[in-house]
């Protein structure tokens, strides 16, 4: 239960939701704090003066540019709310959750009315602090937004799975036992704070006070919250809307933008979604069981990579013992080689480890909470977060694929002592080596509108145009192979792979100016696994897509040092996969070669 904690916590505030709301984004906020990320725009930069001024700008248009200026400024850690032509830079924050927070560009007025219906002041904008979306309120503010009852319904069971002892609500340092609860002020008090908070006199005398115990039972048996209609606040859901994909009242139905919908009933699609959210989960059970063994299968590594060290190393001193002196001022140089070796192995393992661990947690996480919402009797509540939740049980299913449960390095030790050598030639003694390297993209060296991901393995670019990114490793000699494969590609946005010198354009297609060579042609599409060799043996350069050799040799006479790269713009999604051998057809023509 404890691993679901984090979806329960508003990511403003960083505390439990209170009075949660959803947004049109499907992500959840505090009443409270949804009021204070407010933003107020300027009345000539609003739709509704566009429109009356003639210009043509719908509100998805003025949504789509506030959205991509802030995307494009989310590197900075300042956001602009675009669109508006004399809107103030607002300092970007971070929430205790560590998700970006902007805060409102003047305090919200004084009222003595709770958020939910005090006042929102004209042309207000509410973003989104996870995902960036932007929305303009329209007349009913903030009360125009469902609340999430499933989600309140959640955070009390777990609230109370949580509290061993009922504490005291006032202390304000070490919580004492509570010995009453004020059913009318839904509160627990120790004696000393009932003393000085709830004296038994004036209006407070009629409160009635019963035991901790009974008051938790009673909180248990409150009835449950009725979801109601956000157009028509006195009328329940009753139907579900395929179309909007919604719960609506029968006034929306008879009289509301929904009349002409397709419309079921509240019960079979409240049981159709349970159904589907199960069927997600089961998969994404199987994957979280999965991530299980591979742990396993992690933790013996480390104990396996130290036993092979201790045994490699009792092998390397057995053979340097038996020579001569000379033989032993370089042992002491192999040994160091090989506990660097140790070090470099442990370390990528421990690291695989705690990635995959974080991983298994949030996903452990987000079943709990999906079994929890399944627990919930609310049809409606149920329905207006259930088509969000099913996206993201997929969405992390999809995130343990290719790679994710592989581990990055092997328990052996390819190292080989060659001790045929002739006395005299003991001062040249090394390993022969069979190196694979592992490398991800570089940040440092990569345009600003790149979008790293997945431990920089995976990018996308926040610009229509082409933008290049580098591998953080850099080659001059020897063979080397790494494929990429392509996550999203809409448009035909036309991405370029291939390599590239460290000093190579970034702000335009990999392979325009003479510091890279790439391929951008012969069948690209969502899916595609793109191979790229290169052999600076035989100075050739050898593109593949799906294991199929792109024509003959690419480019020949490859000399110097060169980066792996691509081209890519915001239509398109590539993660890199690094650490492969060499395709067994190229090493078996290579050496009849």
């Amino acid at each position: 239960m404890e691993e679901m904690e984090e979806e329960l916590k508003c990511p403003v505030c960083g505390s439990f939701y209170r009075e949660p709301i959803i947004l049109p984004c499907s992500h959840n906020l505090c009443q409270a704090c949804a009021r204070n990320i407010l933003v107020q725009t300027p009345e000539s930069e609003s739709p509704q003066s566009r429109r009356a001024s003639g210009s043509g700008v719908s509100d998805y248009d003025y949504l789509d540019l506030d959205k991509m200026s802030l995307y494009s400024e989310a590197d900075s850690g300042y956001g602009s709310y675009g669109g508006f032509a004399s809107a103030p830079t607002t300092p970007c924050q971070r929430s205790p959750n560590g998700v970006r927070v902007f805060p409102p560009a003047m305090p919200p007025p004084a009222t003595h009315l709770s958020p939910a219906l005090a006042p929102v002041p004209r042309n207000s904008c509410i973003t989104c602090p996870q995902c960036h979306r932007s929305l303009i309120l329209d007349d009913r503010g903030l009360r125009g937004f469902p609340k999430n009852r499933v989600l309140e319904g959640v955070i009390d069971r777990y609230q109370q799975s949580k509290a061993a002892a009922l504490k005291c609500q006032l202390c304000e340092k070490a919580p004492k036992e509570a010995t009453v609860m004020c059913e009318q002020c839904d509160v627990f008090y120790c004696d000393p704070c009932r003393l000085r908070c709830h004296p038994p006199r004036g209006p407070l005398a009629k409160h009635r006070l019963v035991p901790p115990a009974q008051g938790r039972v009673s909180r248990r048996l409150s009835p449950r919250k009725v979801s109601t209609c956000t157009d028509h606040e006195l009328e329940n859901h009753s139907m579900y809307c395929v179309q909007c994909k919604m719960p609506v009242c029968y006034q929306c139905l008879e009289e509301g933008k929904h009349s002409s919908h397709e419309v079921k009933a509240l019960g079979a699609m409240w049981k159709l979604h349970k159904s589907q959210l199960s069927q997600a989960l089961n998969g994404l059970s199987d994957r979280a069981k999965e991530a299980k063994e591979f742990l396993v299968q992690l933790r013996n590594m480390v104990q396996q990579i130290q036993e092979n060290s201790v045994e490699f190393e009792a092998c390397l001193v057995a053979q340097c013992d038996a020579l001569i002196d000379a033989l032993n001022r370089r042992k002491a140089q192999l040994l160091a080689r090989v506990n660097k070796e140790h070090e470099h192995k442990l370390k990528v393992v421990r690291d695989q480890i705690s990635h995959c661990t974080v991983k298994l947690r949030q996903t452990t996480g987000l079943m709990e909470y999906c079994l929890e919402v399944i627990k919930e009797n609310d049809p409606s509540g149920f329905l207006q977060i259930s088509d969000a939740l099913i996206r993201r049980v997929h969405l992390t299913e999809d995130q343990w694929g290719k790679g994710t449960l592989t581990p990055r390095m092997t328990t052996d030790f390819d190292l080989s002592l060659d001790n045929s050598s002739l006395l005299q030639s003991i001062h040249q003694l090394d390993f022969v080596q069979m190196k694979v390297a592992w490398f991800a993209f570089d940040p440092g060296s990569a345009h600003s509108d790149i979008i790293f991901s997945n431990d920089n393995l995976t990018v996308t670019c926040s610009s229509y145009d082409d933008r290049v990114v580098l591998g953080k490793t850099g080659f001059s000699k020897g063979v080397h192979y790494w494929e990429l494969t392509v996550d999203r590609y809409d448009n035909h946005p036309d991405p370029a792979f291939g390599v590239a010198r460290i000093d190579v354009m970034k702000d335009v297609m990999l392979g325009k100016d003479d510091k890279a060579w790439a391929i951008t042609e012969g069948g690209i599409t969502k899916g595609a696994t793109i191979g790229v060799l290169l052999d600076f043996n035989r100075k050739t350069l050898t593109f593949f897509i799906n294991d199929e050799q792109q024509g003959p040799i690419a480019f020949e006479n490859v000399e110097g040092m060169f980066f792996p790269a691509v081209s890519l713009n915001r239509n398109v999604q590539v993660t890199l996969h690094t650490g492969l051998p060499v395709p067994d057809f190229y090493s078996s023509r290579a050496s009849i070669a």
